[in-house]
């Protein structure tokens, strides 16, 4: 998309100041070169307010039209719940302003077919928080599977388990309720390495999968097991387990040379096995984690650079996440139309 780049320091506006912004992204606005937080907004009046004082942001709103209508916010960030990821950046776009959405983009493809059809036509860009795409940790990954580090990559696992969520009494977090985060912790946790494996190995062309829910307390699925292809010719397989005693996270890339493992949540050090013995890289995470993708964004919207997580970029990690889903999403129609 061919747009006229800000001029810097691009001035943020922040729709939804939630905890995602707290440490994770927030800062990060204010960290980047180039860029400056000039406004947040959250429905809770007193808790925007409360957010602008701690952040030394300038102004708040407790409505987001009137964010948008601030001709000192040149883009805005959209960092509310799924749900209402559709709404925002359309109001957005016809406002005119370049957006930077929280992952996952949306609840289904379709709906982020529609964000992007909207950005297109209000002449936007509109780019994804998937921050794997960006850090560090992640690049390195990259840049050892381009140097030809395990050789000829043949198939790839991935495996994540964790202990059954937990909440004080009452309804359940809203990530574990489908009508507003599109599915379960699979949707939250497992689109991160769905949309990474996107950037380290190119598009999935074919995915299937099997999902169940024995959690009764929530109706979202909490196991997937899941096979793949790419359209490199690769092929995966992943298998993710939120009621399960033991923690686990990890991702295999297997070549003809070695292997790599790494987790998608950890900071532990990469493990390289090849025929010389394993070798173990460091790679922590940065002190705000979304920084790197950030000043990525703002580059882009400058015309100094290109950011690798984009809206179309998103469409295709939502495209696999429904093709997982698509049957576990049909029986749940099914039974709530008995």
């Amino acid at each position: 998309m061919d747009t006229q780049p800000l001029a810097q320091p691009v001035r943020w506006g922040i729709i939804g100041v939630g905890d995602v912004t707290e440490l994770k992204s927030g800062p990060g606005f204010q960290q980047a070169h180039g860029s400056e937080l000039v406004a947040v907004m959250r429905r809770d009046g007193v808790k925007a307010a409360d957010y602008a004082r701690r952040h030394g942001v300038p102004r708040w709103y407790d409505d987001a039209d009137a964010l948008l209508a601030d001709p000192d916010v040149d883009a805005v960030y959209v960092a509310t719940p799924p749900s209402s990821h559709h709404d925002y950046v359309l109001r957005a776009a016809a406002a005119g302003k370049p957006v930077y959405v929280e992952k996952p983009m949306a609840r289904t493809a379709a709906e982020c077919e529609a964000m992007l059809s909207a950005c297109a036509s209000a002449g936007v860009p509109l780019f994804v928080a998937y921050y794997r795409r960006a850090m560090p940790r992640f690049v390195t990954v990259r840049d050892l599977l381009r140097d030809g580090a395990i050789g000829e990559l043949r198939t790839v696992s991935v495996r994540l388990q964790t202990p059954a969520p937990t909440w004080e009494p009452g309804p359940p977090p809203w990530r574990l309720q489908s009508e507003i985060s599109g599915g379960g912790l699979f949707v939250d946790l497992g689109s991160h390495t769905l949309d990474l494996l996107d950037l380290l190995l190119g598009p999935i062309t074919q995915a299937t999968g099997v999902a169940v829910s024995r959690d009764r307390r929530y109706p979202a699925e909490d196991a997937v097991a899941a096979t793949f292809r790419f359209d490199s010719g690769v092929v995966g397989v992943g298998l993710w387990d939120f009621d399960a005693q033991e923690r686990l996270d990890e991702v295999e890339l297997i070549g003809t040379a070695g292997s790599l493992r790494f987790s998608s949540f950890g900071e532990e050090p990469l493990r390289l096995t090849t025929s010389t013995g394993l070798h173990e890289i460091a790679a922590p995470y940065p002190a705000t984690v979304q920084l790197p993708l950030i000043q990525m964004v703002v580059d882009a919207l400058t015309g100094n650079g290109e950011c690798p997580s984009t809206g179309r970029s998103a469409l295709r990690t939502a495209a696999v996440v429904d093709s997982i889903l698509a049957g576990y999403r049909a029986e749940q129609e099914h039974v709530g139309h008995r």
